[in-house]
């Protein structure tokens, strides 16, 4: 079931889209893996799961949407994992663990919810618990293009959206665990490498790569 579902959204979406997805043929091919990522609307995740044929990948959803029983069926045939907002979901977290354990792709996008334009808002220090935790390496994959998806869709035009993969990292962190502060700042540098990888106008709040630091960054 899985592999027809993904079938047919992959033809649709190169129906209404123009894909290049090339970029991920750098994603590893085995072990466990934090994929970071920008969080644009919702062909992030038919996009990326659909076009990572060769990986089992997962990713953190917001519990409400299962209230739609369309993406309820998609994201059980994925495995995703619904998560509380705004809450200390142990639950999802320990399931996330076990999936990064068993070696799979988790998809996260820090930011935590859709910007719609495209454009990055500051990230949520959620993310620093897993890679700390489960000693994963975390990969930035952005894509861009997919915004101007409804404004195209309604003039029959397709749309043109490309995927960029950068480079594999490990947080580096000594010690306690970290505070507020600190794991602001983590989750900043995480952000500046997901900005890197993208066009200026999309940048946002970490448009300014000179800011960026690489203190929690180990390559």
């Amino acid at each position: 079931m899985e592999k027809i579902t993904n079938f047919l959204i992959r033809f649709i979406l190169h129906v209404i889209c123009r894909i290049d997805a090339s970029q991920l043929k750098a994603v590893p091919e085995k072990g466990p893996l934090i994929l970071v990522t920008n969080h644009v609307n919702f062909l992030d995740a038919p996009i990326i799961v659909t076009h990572l044929r060769k990986r089992s990948i997962t990713g953190l959803v917001k519990e409400e949407t299962w209230e739609n029983p369309f993406l309820a069926f998609l994201f059980n045939i994925w495995g995703g994992i619904p998560v509380k907002r705004g809450a200390a979901d142990f639950t999802a977290y320990n399931s996330a663990l076990q999936a990064l354990k068993s070696g799979k792709i988790l998809a996260i996008a820090p930011e935590g919810t859709r910007t719609g334009d495209g454009c990055l808002i500051q990230g949520q220090p959620g993310v620093i618990a897993l890679a700390h935790r489960s000693k994963a390496p975390i990969l930035p994959v952005v894509y861009y293009g997919g915004e101007d998806f409804r404004k195209n869709i309604k003039r029959l035009k397709r749309t043109n959206i490309k995927i960029i993969v950068g480079k594999p990292f490990y947080l580096k962190i000594n010690g306690n665990y970290p505070g507020k502060e600190e794991r602001q700042q983590i989750v900043d540098e995480i952000m500046y490498q997901i900005a890197n990888l993208l066009p200026e106008q999309y940048r946002g709040i970490y448009s300014d790569l000179e800011k960026a630091t690489t203190e929690y960054v180990r390559y």
